[in-house]
């Protein structure tokens, strides 16, 4: 069984939003937010969601206007 590399552990996962050229999140589409959300209702980090730093500010504001609005609530039973 070979050891696991250094190359394996880092590999980058490519921003979703950059492939489908997304210029802006729209904070009233609920069903594409919860897919950056915990069960929990938690932001979900950039790092596991593999979204490059603008876009994930994009996400993150959005995100929490639609909480301010309650399109999605802060915590889920």
């Amino acid at each position: 069984m070979a050891r696991p590399t250094k190359e394996d552990s880092k590999k980058r996962k490519n921003c979703g939003l950059c492939a489908d050229k997304v210029t802006g999140i729209d904070y009233k589409d609920a069903s594409k937010l919860k897919r950056y959300l915990t069960e929990a209702g938690k932001i979900i980090p950039r790092r596991i969601t593999g979204n490059c730093a603008k876009h994930q500010r994009m996400v993150v504001e959005a995100i929490k206007r639609a909480r301010e609005a309650a399109i999605i609530s802060y915590v889920f039973d």
